[in-house]
This record gives C-alpha cells, structure tokens and sequence, in this order.
C-alpha cells in the first residue's frame, strides 16, 4: 500500500521530528511505501530560497530516500491536473496539486498536519 506525505510531514520526517507527528500518522508511514508528489519537492526549494529551512529540496528528499526509502511518484501530470481542477476549496497550488496526486493516483491516504487538507480530503492521515 502506498501513501504520499505532505510538506510538512517531509520536513519534520528530515528534522527527526517524529514528536511532532500523530501516532496514526506514524503508524501509515511505518506500513506504507511512501511517496512524495513531485510539486512537495518543488515546495521544499521555494522554502528553501525564502530562507524557511536551510536545506535544498534534492537533499532533503534523498535524505529520507536512504533512510526510509521515500520515492518521488512518477504518475502522470495530466492526470494530476485533471483531478487538480475539482479542488477548489483552496488557493494554495501547492496543497491543491498535492491532494489531487494522491486522490488520481488510487485515492491514495495523504499524511498530513494541515487541517484544511483533512476537512476536505477523505484520505488525509493525522
């Protein structure tokens, strides 16, 4: 079974965090093989450049690659899109193209600490 991870949880997952992470949240990680939309990389670097962590994303997705086996999903970006365009309960583009990546993809559980993101996806893990 698989199960994408939002932003945060990536940062946290990178800061050994794991205090800051639900139990059922811990729990889906610990059993699923996990994988990250490409555009939470792409969210890591804008972090990254406005100075919010002190990291680039490239090294913090291959940190948790070794460590436990993250991979970015390779599913198709049309697909991701398409789902993209239903998602209209937000602004941000970065949680709109993640929830779609996981709902076309399997309707697949999201791990996430944004509450927004688990009032409106049924999926969501916290």
């Amino acid at each position: 079974m698989i199960a994408y991870l939002d932003t945060q949880i990536v940062i946290w997952l990178c800061q050994k965090a794991l205090d800051k992470i639900s139990t059922p949240a811990l729990a889906e990680i610990e059993i699923s093989d996990l994988l990250v939309s490409p555009i939470v990389l792409l969210e890591l670097q804008y972090l990254y450049e406005i100075k919010r962590i002190v990291q680039p994303a490239q090294v913090l997705i291959n940190q948790l690659a070794s460590q436990i086996g993250v991979k970015i999903c390779a599913h198709p970006f049309r697909d991701i899109a398409e789902t993209a365009l239903f998602e209209s309960w937000t602004r941000d583009p970065f949680d709109r193209l993640i929830v779609a990546h996981a709902r076309s993809n399997g309707y697949s559980p999201l791990v996430t600490s944004d509450s927004k993101i688990q009032e409106r996806y049924p999926k969501a893990v916290w």
